[in-house]
């Protein structure tokens, strides 16, 4: 650390004075492409400002390096604001903005868009993120995943994990788009057949803009039930090189950026992390170790034609740490190491996503085909003991999926509509080889298969949207299916039709009633799909499409052009999902965790329910202060047994506070509260768990289904605090900071261990008055610790 900081501090302090920011770019009507000459372009309550030339061109120099928003204003065209728009000297800001003309005039009202408007933004259930709202979230370290957890309606787990939780919805229930290119993940160490994980792989230094949806999806955006996160990327400067040096608490990175040519630009980046040498040195069981790169292309090919590649791929290995135990005295610590090696298998896993869209601007509408290719490979083992040895053998997987995908979009104006067409066609690639033994009604059983499944899928997709009343009252009407090969009911496109209508009405220049009334669907995880008897015969032939409905209202009231406050209620009713055919219980109820989720029999009769309100205050930046105050109120259950029973998912009250303070010296300090009602657990079956047929399978205990979900822990409460150093030199910056997370130490009272006991030699000890039996115990099970993490960024 001293070498790296001491190399860092001789190459800033050849740079002899501060220089300040730079910010250009262009403005075009968005349907003809003409440039748009003497526009205003403004820095908001700054005395920073231009016009455009004669070519739509403007450049606005001389700027304080921080964090602004921008204004771009023309007579009969809807404002844009670009909000929190981070300004460097080492990185001139380049904007290249399309204008909607505004079909009434309304000059009260200011819609805000994102970066490129190519769409149209719905009115309600969509919260926008900027880079800077990322890079300065407290506890967040830099993590986009960890950042919307922050928001109204969204809960986290209570593992250190980035499961994203949206209204009462399991993570597996959202999507994600990099550019408009879908991602299957977006964190390390993924659970295959769902999502998250612990640790992000997308680079922030990426991100210009992040569009959550609670509801309202676009109507090209499919496969999903709970949540849709649209990702803008940043484009590579064309002016000249810029390299990014980060180091973190648990990686290394480098990023790069540049023009390519006169008409290209990228940005590239890749990480490593050194995890594994810091949990070996805290004695850790488990060493886990990640790698990721990110990169994107652009290539102008003229004023109507634009071509963008992405990537983005990660290689993650997590290991056994045999030697943890060495020099620990502690018995109740060596008895949870054993436990924790005992059970964790070894894993490996791969994955990468790369696409390409190309953008049409045509005299009539604008045209987009994306083609992408995704490709996750999933390994894991786990021996008896840890001693490998075929006849120790309790899990070898094998596992791997394809996406090949193709989606054309079409968005023009017809009289007084806005309308937008399209198709998607995509060839899924699923395969599998499992052996694994486990548990069912206390008899260990033989799981042995291979599996190959290919199955083709397709959607139509268009939308309608029409402003009525002085563009007072909108509204958007779409209608989707999508449909596939696997069996006959869902290869019938009428069997999945997905309408969709929202409305949107500006009662005044501060008041705006929102609603939405939806149907969604998402095809069951390929692991269900592809999962077979010993025979080979596939035993979820009968899956159908999950479907669930949304009805959402909202009221939004805009203080000023920095404050606003929203309140949201919403109503969400689930149908066909998937119910272990073992156990009887809903997916929805297994909760999140490592591994692979749906590998088993599972039958498409479930039905849930989710409900609730939520209430968010929100101060973009104004004058070096920034907040946001999110409550949400959230009941999640589902079917079991003829009764509904609170899923994993089921939170009830989420509070999440963040206020901050920038100070002229560019010293910013954040601080964030954050409290989550307990959340359902199921308690253990201690008799069948002690079973030694049971457990030498299995290696954890059985759960007592007969009480899913009767436990719940005790709510989960923290604060986290980061700060922010940054200098601004010649063409150059560097970021010092400090991210603590759980600043009081908060220990949180989870479902406690029930574990074999063991003797000195570490053998199970067999229940002296039943030899059928291991004697069990119950070490109680905290969490909590002060989590500081201090790190650097270095750009020039």
């Amino acid at each position: 650390m001293k070498v790296l900081l001491s190399s860092l501090f001789l190459m800033i302090s050849i740079t002899l004075f501060a220089q300040q920011g730079v910010i250009k770019g262009k403005l075009t009507d968005a349907k003809t492409l003409e440039p748009m000459p003497f526009a205003n372009v403004y820095l908001i309550d700054t005395e920073y400002g231009t016009t455009t030339n004669i070519d739509g061109e403007f450049i606005i120099a001389n700027i304080k390096p921080g964090v602004y928003s921008i204004s771009f204003s023309f007579v009969g065209y809807e404002t844009q604001v670009l909000d929190e728009q981070i300004v460097s000297p080492s990185r001139p800001l380049n904007f290249d903005i399309k204008m909607e003309p505004q079909t009434d005039q309304l000059s009260e009202v200011n819609i805000e868009v994102s970066e490129v408007v190519t769409e149209k933004q719905q009115p309600i259930s969509i919260r926008s993120i900027s880079a800077a709202e990322i890079l300065r979230n407290p506890g967040g370290n830099r993590d986009i995943s960890k950042v919307l957890q922050s928001l109204p309606g969204v809960a986290s787990t209570v593992s250190f994990r980035n499961d994203i939780i949206i209204r009462g919805g399991s993570p597996g229930e959202n999507r994600f788009y990099l550019d408009g290119i879908e991602v299957p993940n977006i964190n390390h160490f993924a659970t295959q057949g769902s999502s998250g994980g612990p640790v992000g792989m997308i680079n922030v230094n990426f991100i210009s803009n992040v569009d959550f949806f609670a509801s309202a999806f676009p109507v090209n955006r499919n496969n999903a039930l709970s949540g849709v996160l649209e990702f803008t990327q940043k484009e590579g400067n064309d002016e000249r090189l810029i390299t990014s040096f980060t180091l973190g608490s648990s990686d290394i990175g480098l990023t790069m950026d540049g023009p390519v040519g006169e008409k290209g630009n990228f940005i590239f980046s890749a990480r490593r992390s050194y995890l594994q040498f810091l949990f070996q040195a805290l004695q850790l069981p488990f060493l886990p170790t990640y790698n990721d790169f990110q990169y994107k292309y652009t290539h102008r090919i003229n004023d109507r034609n634009k071509l963008t590649f992405i990537g983005l791929g990660a290689i993650d290995d997590f290991e056994l740490n045999q030697s943890v135990n060495d020099g620990v005295t502690d018995e109740t610590q060596l008895t949870l190491n054993n436990y924790i090696l005992g059970y964790l298998p070894v894993n490996t896993q791969w994955n990468y996503t790369q696409g390409v869209r190309w953008q049409h601007f045509g005299e009539k509408g604008i045209h987009n085909v994306v083609l992408s290719r995704s490709h996750l490979n999933n390994k894991a083992f786990k021996y008896q003991d840890n001693i490998e040895v075929p006849e120790n053998l309790l899990l070898d997987y094998q596992s791997g999926e394809i996406e090949n995908k193709f989606r054309y979009e079409y968005t023009t104006d017809w009289k007084d509509f806005s309308v937008e067409l399209g198709a998607n066609a995509e060839l899924a690639e699923y395969n599998n080889s499992t052996v694994n033994t486990i548990s069912v009604n206390n008899q260990p059983v033989l799981i042995n298969y291979n599996s190959e499944l290919d199955v083709w899928k397709g959607g139509l997709f268009g939308s309608i949207q029409r402003k009525f009343f002085k563009d007072r009252f909108s509204v958007l009407a779409g209608l989707r299916t999508d449909f596939n090969d696997f069996n006959e009911d869902m290869g019938n496109p009428l069997n999945q039709l997905s309408p969709r209508l929202t409305m949107s009405y500006y009662l005044n220049e501060k008041w705006i009633l929102n609603g939405n009334v939806a149907k969604y669907y998402q095809l069951p995880a390929y692991t269900i799909l592809g999962y077979r008897g010993s025979n080979g015969d596939l035993l979820n032939e009968s899956s159908q499409y999950i479907g669930v409905s949304h009805f959402v209202s909202g009221l939004e009231y805009r203080w000023n052009k920095f404050l606003k406050s929203t309140l949201e209620g919403f109503y969400k009713t689930y149908e066909n999902y998937p119910v272990s055919v073992n156990t009887g219980i809903s997916l929805a109820n297994y909760g999140g965790d490592f591994g692979v989720l749906g590998n088993e029999a599972i039958s498409s009769i479930g039905v849930g329910r989710s409900y609730g309100m939520e209430f968010l205050v929100q101060q973009r930046a104004k004058k070096g202060w920034y907040g946001i105050l999110a409550y949400t109120f959230v009941r999640s259950e589902f079917e079991t047994n003829g009764e509904y029973i609170p899923s994993s998912w089921d939170s009830r009250h989420l509070l999440n506070a963040t206020a901050g303070k920038s100070f002229k010296n560019n010293l910013e300090i954040g601080l964030k509260f954050r409290y989550s009602g307990g959340v359902p657990y199921t308690p253990y079956d201690v008799a069948s768990s002690s079973l030694i047929q049971v457990w030498d399978v299995t290696q954890t205990p059985i759960f007592d289904n007969s009480r899913l979900n009767a436990e719940r822990t005790s709510a989960i409460h923290g604060m986290d605090l980061r700060i922010d150093k940054k200098w601004y030199f010649k063409k150059a910056m560097l970021n010092l900071y400090l991210d603590v997370q759980n600043v009081y130490a908060f220990q949180l009272e989870q479902a406690p261990y029930l574990i074999v006991q063991r003797d000195q030699e570490g053998q199970p000890i067999v229940n002296p008055d039943d030899p059928t039996r291991y004697l069990m115990q119950e070490i109680p099970n905290s969490s909590g610790t002060v989590l500081p993490s201090i790190g650097c960024m270095f750009e020039f």
